[in-house]
């Protein structure tokens, strides 16, 4: 037997474990008329951490309200394509049905409770659980241990607390519905460097001791691809590349065009800009 029929045949009786969250080539236009997503496919595996990334404007959280099934408070529809978690279609579903079978989105922007406590905003995130108070309290605590500044502040209404402090207060309440898998919407919008990568450390935490799955969408590469398992790149409406973080990390073109650095150093955003045309995608 050949090399390759062997390795052939090995895959046929070893194969690859089923994703838990495919999306299968889905095309979204919104108000009819406006194609904002085109071919787009991606997968995240159970207990994995996938980084969806590009600039403003490039389909990220449009991908991610596809998912949710939040596009069509904005008047947007997937239209070709398919959307399935453990093997089973959810595209047709509610979002407080995904939210059942374990999917959350933590949405762009936080969304606060503003005039309710922090406590009180955790405890919307159980709103759909039916295990008891006794269960919620314990997972109240364990959000606690996680974001040790929202127990100082459990008490104090959500609207009056910080950027830093509403982005933990969004996660543990997404944390509070038992979720298997986090769509995280942009988290490092509007924060210092030193609370990103307080909250991707804490992303990092809940992955490998909670087995919580994360596709987050994020402009900030650099940051995503420390601590991402995967990434897919997305310009306009599609996906142009994707891989391991690690190899995104040293390829040439995503250091070039995403990191703001190449071969011959850190470039400006200037020069980024004039050498878009260059990128082999484009070409």
């Amino acid at each position: 037997m050949t090399t390759d029929a062997a390795l052939l045949e090995k895959k046929l009786q070893n194969p690859p474990p089923a994703p838990l969250l495919a999306v299968r080539n889905i095309e979204v236009i919104y108000d009819h008329v406006i194609l904002v997503l085109k071919g787009v496919s991606l997968e995240v595996p159970k207990g994995g951490i996938v980084a969806l990334l590009g600039a403003n404007g490039a389909g990220k959280s449009t991908t991610i309200k596809s998912i949710s099934n939040l596009l069509r408070a904005e008047r947007g529809e997937v239209t070709k394509g398919s959307v399935e978690y453990k093997g089973q279609r959810i595209d047709g579903l509610t979002p407080n049905e995904l939210v059942r079978r374990g999917v959350i989105q933590v949405m762009e922007g936080r969304h606060c409770f503003g005039h309710l406590t922090v406590e009180e905003n955790l405890l919307t995130g159980a709103y759909t659980r039916r295990d008891g108070r006794a269960a919620i309290a314990a997972d109240m605590e364990m959000v606690y241990g996680y974001f040790p500044r929202l127990k100082e502040r459990r008490k104090s209404q959500a609207g009056y607390t910080s950027g830093g402090e509403q982005q933990m207060v969004a996660m543990g309440r997404a944390m509070m519905s038992k979720p298997e898998t986090i769509l995280l919407d942009e988290p490092s919008m509007g924060l210092a460097p030193q609370l990103v990568e307080e909250i991707f450390e804490i992303v990092v935490k809940l992955n490998r001791e909670q087995n919580v799955s994360f596709l987050l969408a994020e402009q900030n590469t650099s940051i995503a691809l420390r601590h991402a398992h995967y990434g897919y790149i997305l310009e306009n409406g599609r996906v142009v590349l994707d891989g391991t973080a690690e190899a995104l990390r040293g390829n040439e073109d995503v250091k070039e065009f995403y990191l703001g650095v190449s071969g011959t150093g850190r470039k400006s955003f200037r020069d980024i800009k004039h050498y878009k045309r260059r990128k082999r995608w484009l070409a």
